[in-house]
């Protein structure tokens, strides 16, 4: 069954929210090694949970984005689609992790699918 993988944090002042986010929770960022500005969020090593990530804010973008592993990017999409969601970003290429693309929901709530693939250029 997918299920939610990671989080996407988007900050007007990605300095400032990590700041905020260490000194409120603990968390560590460390910068990633990628084609985008981007810091990978731990946010524990014991405790059930999942850890995300923190980017400069797009603009138009808001709050926190939750991304769900999925088998194919393809299937699910058409799956989405089927059910009255709708496409938002098609899907794309994450270097060395895997297809991506953003989604929303019928309540208009935007989420991410996520198939894994270390070959995806």
């Amino acid at each position: 069954m997918p299920r939610v993988s990671h989080f996407d944090i988007p900050a007007d002042d990605p300095q400032r929210a990590q700041k905020f986010y260490k000194k409120v929770f603990g968390w560590k960022f460390e910068k990633w090694d990628g084609p985008m500005d981007y810091w990978m969020a731990t946010t524990g090593t014991k405790e059930p949970g999942i850890n995300g990530g923190l980017s400069k804010r797009i603009p138009g973008q808001m709050g926190m984005v939750n991304t769900i592993d999925v088998p194919s990017v393809d299937e699910f999409t058409k799956k989405i689609i089927k059910n009255g969601g709708q496409l938002i970003v098609p899907k794309m290429a994450i270097p060395k992790i895997g297809w991506f693309a953003q989604c929303m929901d019928t309540e208009l709530n935007v989420f991410g699918i996520i198939e894994k693939d270390e070959k995806a250029e």
